[in-house]
């Protein structure tokens, strides 16, 4: 665990750079760099703070590439989501030590690929919903009640993420959706800044505990930094049609490649 060929550290360099473009985009980036931290010979709990701190900084950048696209309910949906995410990352990072990653890693396929047959619902809902007879009185904008309910399932979602977090972005995007928003953009915003806050507080509880690999760690760090920030870019630029399909191809493929291992 101390030595590592440069073939290896570039290995662990790139999954660093596909899972924060990934992320970025969608979700499931973490389904690129535990399991390389895993073949390099790393611990599984090990791998997992190590990763959680890794990818912290390409959620930020990713983020922040965003922010933009934020819109109308943008900065106080930011603020519900910074608050579940900490409380609830703060507990998933603590259930580690608890039950171990074995327990979640049976559970991790049903999740990836439910959320992501959620999100495949989401635009023929939409439709319906568009389709009903119009009410008398107008629409009303996203409330505060949507919002506390978006905030209390996000919390679920972060104690998943700070446990373990493969596919949490995926999950994120169904929760969005399913409150109301349609703009991928919008939603993509909100769940890297979501992601690096329950990253960010899974991997302070992570160091604290003393679990973090520091040189792999800030290895992986630079490359998700990169690919969160080309994801980013890339997700902008090439529409919210495709976006949404490399979402369910994401999201699928990494359910299906979870539920095969």
């Amino acid at each position: 665990m101390t030595h590592f060929s440069y073939l290896g550290l570039g290995l662990l360099f790139a999954s660093a750079v596909g899972a924060g473009l990934m992320n970025a985009m969608a979700g499931g980036g973490t389904l690129l760099t535990f399991p390389s931290l895993l073949a390099a010979g790393v611990p599984a709990v090990v791998a997992n703070a190590t990763n959680a701190v890794a990818l912290v900084p390409g959620s930020f950048t990713s983020g922040f590439t965003f922010r933009r696209d934020l819109g109308q309910h943008g900065p106080r949906l930011v603020v519900y989501l910074i608050v579940s995410s900490v409380l609830g990352g703060c507990v998933g990072a603590a259930l580690v030590a608890v039950a171990g990653d074995a327990l979640f890693r049976r559970l991790v396929p049903g999740l990836i690929i439910g959320s992501t047959l959620l999100f495949i619902l989401q635009e023929p809902l939409r439709h319906w919903r568009e389709r009903q007879p119009a009410p008398d009185r107008p629409k009303p904008a996203l409330g505060e009640g949507s919002i506390w309910g978006l905030a209390a399932v996000h919390f679920l979602v972060s104690v998943y993420g700070g446990f373990f977090g493969a596919g949490m972005g995926i999950l994120m995007l169904a929760e969005l959706g399913f409150a109301g928003l349609t703009n991928i953009h919008q939603m993509n915003a909100l769940k890297n800044f979501g992601a690096a806050f329950i990253n960010l507080t899974a991997a302070l509880t992570f160091i604290v505990a003393g679990l973090v690999f520091w040189r792999l760690a800030a290895l992986m760090a630079v490359g998700a930094m990169l690919g969160g920030w080309g994801g980013a870019r890339l997700a902008q630029r090439i529409g919210q049609g495709p976006v949404r399909w490399v979402v369910v191809a994401i999201g699928l493929t990494t359910g299906v490649a979870t539920l095969l291992r």
